[in-house]
């Protein structure tokens, strides 16, 4: 059975033989010589921008895979122009699609061997979406141009929300979702952290950070023998989204003095609402008896992933005094620590 190697002497290779090579330099796929398409992460080039209708592609370099023909290695070494993009509909808006075309012979038979930029004009229409190139194309896509409909001021802007990203193997890719061709030990960062497949799912590795919220004053006077919420003035509320994995730490700490009697209590506590309700209680708050305290409860909750919940900061003192100096909740601090997915 032919085996191609790379590269030892007197051999010849094809272009197609080289190709299939150079797929063990980048990004697989999930595929037996198979790669992932699109430009480098931070490099600025392959950028797509207008100049008034003129349509330009900054110089820049681009992998283009193909399935059965390896990986194409394009360079630009200079701005390139497609044209002009076609005028606006009347009353329809319209997007369109740049992309890097690799035309090779032995696969369209377009009889050309080179790259070029090429732009598509797509259809106007209510819901307008991007066209697909039709035919056997070998492309990546580098931009969308929306163009508004004259009644909507006929201009156009550029996304390049659609060219993909590719990093050679073991690389970090940058992506909105997963990549194919797991393994264990991958990584990827989805723009709010990095994940890592162990096999079964992807887990955060990246830390969550820690949000808080810190009181701002005491109120003017408490209320007694209910708990409370705190005045938005004094201490904001605090939201939060709840992670993949649905834990999350809570911390309250302050301090909480109640010298009214022998047997005045005092709390600092905190309630959940939203997608998530829980009542401030022993559960989640500290307190004090006749004295003074300075303390943190942290607990630990598992909650609905993706729900927003909000926490209000309260307090509870059984008997109300001399606010300060006999009766006290100040210095509060109120802390999210949400936890990875395990």
């Amino acid at each position: 059975m032919p085996v191609d190697v790379w590269a030892l002497d007197t051999l010849a290779f094809s272009g197609l033989e080289t190709r299939n090579v150079d797929s063990m330099l980048s990004m697989g796929n999930g595929t037996a010589l198979g790669s992932r398409s699109g430009v480098r992460p931070g490099d600025p080039g392959l950028t797509v921008t207008l100049a008034g209708t003129t349509i330009n592609c900054s110089a820049g370099v681009a992998l283009v895979a193909y399935p059965g023909q390896g990986v194409y290695r394009a360079a630009f070494p200079s701005t390139v122009s497609p044209g002009t993009y076609t005028a606006a509909h009347a009353t329809l808006n319209r997007i369109d699609l740049v992309y890097l075309r690799i035309w090779d012979n032995s696969v369209d038979a377009s009889g050309l061997l080179k790259g070029d930029i090429v732009y598509l004009a797509g259809t106007a229409s209510a819901s307008p979406v991007a066209p697909t190139p039709a035919g056997t194309q070998i492309y990546v896509p580098l931009a969308t141009i929306s163009v508004l409909s004259v009644s909507n001021g006929g201009t156009a802007s550029v996304s390049t929300a659609v060219r993909p990203y590719t990093v050679a193997p073991g690389g970090i890719l940058p992506a909105s979702s997963a990549p194919t061709g797991l393994y264990v030990g991958q990584y990827y960062d989805d723009g709010s952290g990095l994940l890592r497949w162990n096999g079964s799912n992807w887990r955060q590795v990246s830390p969550y950070t820690p949000l808080y919220q810190a009181q701002v004053s005491q109120p003017g006077s408490f209320t007694a023998a209910a708990f409370t919420d705190f005045p938005a003035v004094n201490w904001p509320p605090l939201t939060f989204t709840v992670p993949p994995s649905g834990l999350v730490w809570i911390s309250i700490g302050g301090a909480v003095m109640n010298t009214n009697t022998s047997t005045a209590s005092g709390w600092m506590a905190w309630r959940a609402s939203g997608g998530v309700t829980e009542a401030a209680s022993e559960a989640n708050g500290l307190s004090t008896v006749g004295a003074r305290t300075y303390a943190t409860r942290r607990v630990l909750r598992s909650w609905t992933p993706g729900a927003s919940v909000t926490l209000t900061p309260q307090y509870l003192f059984s008997t109300v005094g001399t606010l300060t100096t006999v009766t006290r909740a100040d210095n509060g601090l109120l802390a999210v620590e949400p936890v990875a997915t395990a």
